[in-house]
């Protein structure tokens, strides 16, 4: 991973706006879920353009730590993964997952399904993120899973004799990993098992992405308008699997155009992508900008943006990188139905606002979002990244516009998207 200093001073561009094609790591999302799913198999698999970063190394680490002998090819993005055909090889592993959430929720529900005892921790931060309502489902399937400290968050631990199947209901309104982690694993239960979801279901388009590896890897679940799930004892099967390219960091190169008036093309993500962060450029759309869409790639070009006012929640990790953008925009933006972002790596609604408000931006926040009425003329600002990479990719586009700003941490990038620093300057046009 790159070494970066305390703060990184972002210089502004005077030159013509960019046009150029940008390639983007794979997805972090679909790297982890086709982990899980690879890892239970019935024989090898091989992924294809997989992220190299903080959550996926995490991962890749706690799959072996269970026994797996998962073979990380960093150079080639490519990872190798000997299926264990639903029996965990390991009675016993303490798992590190810093602070993934992704990482949490999918080894908690895979280390149920195995025989033994097994605990996970994180990062300060980790033991404030949420997990009682998937301990619960497991529980209610079979588990013996806890919070150790009965605050609902890590440490958990699990006693494990595989899991029953039946019935289980599960939260949809702070995170959708619940679900997702739930569903991979549950094709290895003993019967068949309904999932029901309690309150409306967030970031759904994760939900789809998740069932989507499970039919790629050759398990399909019955979905009743993403309400009940129901999942029958089967196998998956082991394969080669491509990773499409990161569509939430696509998001900054995207929104580097509109900010900038430029032309970037982000090539492997295109209409057949199954990520539904890809329709952060329809909220460009709106705002002005020119967006063509292609098969195997996506363009935006810049122009004069207006405000928006939108409903966020099946897209919400592109959140802040349409914050940085109302900067520039005529008029007032209102981001809503968020609320479940304020249990990620950070408390991101705060976060946000308080960032925003630094360089000069008015922002009314509220439970589920906000309201950014842009300034005249955005200040110079050293901006605090949470341990958020979001956070720190996202502000970094203002500096690109705001003389004098620095992004703090500048590292904690790596936790998805350890080269962004590199690309980001590779794009700045030559005078």
């Amino acid at each position: 991973m790159p070494d970066y200093p305390p703060e990184l001073l972002i210089e502004p561009w005077t030159t013509p706006a960019p046009r150029a094609r940008v390639s983007v790591p794979g997805s972090k999302s679909l790297t982890n879920r086709a982990l899980i799913v690879a890892a239970l198999a019935e024989g090898e698999s091989t992924l294809t353009g997989a992220l190299d970063s903080d959550d996926t190394r995490v991962m890749v680490d706690s799959l072996q730590r269970l026994g797996i002998g998962v073979e990380h090819d960093t150079l080639g993005a490519t990872i190798r993964v000997p299926g264990c055909r639903g029996r965990i090889p390991a009675q016993s592993a303490d798992l590190y997952v810093a602070n993934s959430g992704t990482s949490l929720r999918f080894l908690t529900a895979l280390v149920a399904t195995g025989q033994g005892q097994y605990r996970l921790d994180g990062t300060p931060r980790m033991r404030q993120r949420p997990v009682a309502d998937l301990l619960m489902a497991l529980n209610g399937l079979g588990a013996d899973a806890r919070s150790e400290l009965g605050t609902g968050c890590p440490p958990v631990t699990v006693q494990a004799t595989g899991l029953d199947g039946g019935y289980a209901f599960v939260r949809g309104d702070v995170s959708s990993q619940f679900l997702s982690g739930l569903l991979m694993v549950l094709p290895y239960s003993r019967e068949v098992t309904t999932v029901e979801v309690q309150g409306v279901l967030v970031s759904q388009p994760y939900v789809a992405m998740t069932l989507n590896v499970m039919e790629a890897f050759g398990v399909r679940v019955r979905n009743r308008k993403n309400q009940r799930f129901d999942v029958r004892p089967s196998a998956y099967l082991g394969r080669p699997y491509a990773i499409e390219p990161d569509a939430s960091a696509a998001s900054y190169f995207f929104a580097l155009a509109a900010i900038t008036g430029g032309t970037i093309t982000v090539d492997g993500l295109g209409t057949q992508s199954v990520q539904g962060d890809l329709g952060f450029v329809d909220v460009l759309e709106h705002m002005g900008c020119k967006v063509v869409r292609e098969a195997n790639s996506t363009t935006v070009t810049g122009g004069p943006l207006r405000a928006v006012d939108v409903d966020m929640n099946a897209i919400s990790d592109t959140v802040m990188t349409l914050g940085v953008v109302a900067l520039f925009a005529e008029g007032m933006t209102r981001i809503r139905n968020v609320a479940h972002i304020r249990h990620k790596e950070t408390d991101r609604i705060g976060a946000l606002a308080t960032e925003l408000r630094k360089l000069g931006a008015s922002v009314d926040e509220h439970s589920d979002g906000l309201i950014i009425f842009p300034p005249r003329s955005p200040s110079p600002a050293k901006i605090a990244t949470y341990d958020d990479h979001r956070m720190a990719m996202s502000f970094a586009l203002a500096g690109l516009k705001v003389p004098g700003l620095t992004i703090l941490d500048p590292g904690c990038v790596a936790k998805t998207y350890p080269r962004f620093w590199e690309d980001l300057a590779r794009l700045r046009p030559q005078a």
